[in-house]
């Protein structure tokens, strides 16, 4: 197996483990923490984006996408505007499934926060924690 092909797959885990805690912490911060205290689920939901955030940004730049330009402004400040991207995503499925279908709050978010990620590791990959000097 090539070199590249093993770093490619090491990403992907380190983004799989790294995503799935965050979603982990987003999903059970809206479930258990906020929902039952009487807060509303789109303001829940953007209460669990915020502690997720934290947890990817820095499980991100450690692990998966382990760069040089990795701990500076402009990554983090690209990172959130993928994060922010992809939460402004999240909301608008959140809120259709929520509104159009008869799912439950906890399977509405749970099929948002998957089909989100997908763009997440891509923009992530290629733009906000792309080496320096090929950007």
């Amino acid at each position: 197996m090539s070199h590249q092909i093993k770093q490619l797959l090491k990403s992907f885990f380190w983004f799989g483990l790294v995503g799935f805690s965050a979603m982990m912490v987003h999903f059970y911060t809206v479930v258990v923490i906020f929902i039952p205290f009487g807060i509303h689920p789109l303001i829940a939901n953007t209460l669990g984006f915020l502690i997720a955030f934290i947890i990817s940004y820095f499980g991100h730049a450690r692990l998966t996408f382990h760069t040089p330009n990795n701990k500076n402004i402009k990554s983090m400040l690209r990172f959130l505007g993928v994060a922010t991207l992809g939460f402004l995503m999240n909301q608008i499925i959140f809120y259709t499934l929520l509104s159009y279908s008869k799912l439950g709050i906890d399977i509405s978010l749970a099929i948002t926060l998957i089909l989100v990620s997908g763009s997440t590791y891509l923009l992530s990959r290629f733009w906000a924690f792309k080496i320096v000097g090929n950007d």
